[in-house]
């Protein structure tokens, strides 16, 4: 079974990292109003955190030991909610940096913030590899296609936003450097496990961030979002999950 596990994270991070490497092509995304498609997948995003990784949570907190057993939900629940918001604030930080070093949006940003949010990502990435495995563990071959559906999507609406943000910067270096974080997630989790309940307070952390980091891109009214597309991607992904 290890050995299966291994391979279906192997090809969902080749998945993560094409997406990473080719989306800066899909230059058709981007035009006023925004396009369908990122609304769309903005939506699947959202319901997949909502209808199913969410609830998840629940079922880390009652797998950790971190405390009695009478006492392990009250302890871990409030910990696993934490990193959520914890995800949350980060991720608004680094794009309020962002939007600040680079002023009006589509101004070339500084090296500096360019590092600084794109190390944010990288993170962010880092750790999506890294729970791929357990993700297979948990949800099965299945679960991890929604899984990888779900994400990949939510990765074309980052690419899009930093590319963006960060223009010329991004096409050079951010798109390998987020690709290859992917890579050094799950390369790092073959060969060092760390505590449940970290493991647990990450996929909090992830849903957090995916929340913000798809908010922020349909929220700014000069986006002119479509709203309709989005509940859409959301309303027929969340049917999918729960017809599961």
């Amino acid at each position: 079974m290890e050995p299966l596990i291994q391979s279906g994270a192997a090809l969902v991070v080749l998945i993560f990292a094409s997406v990473h490497l080719f989306s800066p092509k899909l230059v058709f995304l981007d035009h006023t109003p925004r396009s369908i498609w990122l609304s769309a997948a903005g939506g699947v995003s959202v319901a997949y955190v909502f209808v199913h990784l969410l609830p998840e949570l629940s079922h880390f907190s009652s797998l950790l030991d971190l405390g009695d057993e009478a006492g392990a939900h009250e302890s871990s629940a409030p910990w696993i909610y934490l990193m959520a918001l914890t995800g949350l604030v980060v991720f608004y930080a680094l794009e309020r940096m962002a939007q600040q070093q680079a002023g009006q949006r589509g101004a070339t940003s500084p090296a500096g913030a360019f590092w600084l949010h794109l190390g944010g990502f990288a993170l962010y990435n880092f750790l999506v590899g890294y729970l791929l495995e357990e993700q297979l563990r948990e949800e099965g071959v299945f679960g991890m296609l929604l899984y990888a559906g779900a994400l990949g999507l939510h990765f074309v609406v980052n690419d899009r936003a930093l590319y963006g943000h960060h223009g010329a910067r991004y096409l050079h270096h951010g798109r390998w450097l987020l690709a290859g974080a992917v890579a050094a997630g799950w390369l790092a989790s073959l060969g060092y496990e760390i505590p449940e309940a970290w493991i647990a307070g990450g996929f909090g952390f992830l849903a957090g961030s995916v929340v913000l980091n798809v908010i922020k891109e349909e929220l700014p009214e000069e986006r002119e979002s479509r709203l309709w597309a989005f509940a859409l991607g959301a309303a027929l992904y969340a049917a999918l999950l729960l017809a599961l």
